[in-house]
């Protein structure tokens, strides 16, 4: 588990200031350049469609280990439009509530306890 909070905390650090490098040089709306590539049917745009069906499992986990309750749908659409800038500290704080429980990191405390 420690190697897993590793990597978790390395993907925040480095995907962060990726983003702000990227962002503060070509400016904050992704959306043209991601959709553009899609539309192109270029290698990116396969990538990028890809990534967005990650999304969308990333998005439904959240919501689903939450039951769908509001806060869990909340969460699923951050965890959709926010990648992993939002599921890495998800799973960081998570996985230490857990205390390392693998089963109760993946299904929430509820389902882990049925």
């Amino acid at each position: 588990m420690t190697v897993f909070r590793i990597l978790l905390v390395v993907m925040i650090l480095v995907l962060g200031a990726y983003t702000l490098m990227v962002g503060l040089d070509h400016g904050w709306n992704l959306f043209p350049a991601f959709f553009g590539d899609m539309a192109a049917m270029t290698w990116a745009g396969q990538f990028n469609l890809d990534f967005l069906c990650f999304l969308m499992f990333s998005g439904l986990w959240l919501a689903w280990r939450h039951r769908f309750s509001p806060g869990g749908l909340v969460l699923g659409v951050l965890g959709f439009f926010g990648g992993t800038m939002v599921l890495a500290p998800y799973l960081l704080f998570a996985s230490l509530k857990a205390k390392g429980d693998m089963k109760v990191l993946l299904l929430g405390e509820a389902r882990a306890a049925s």
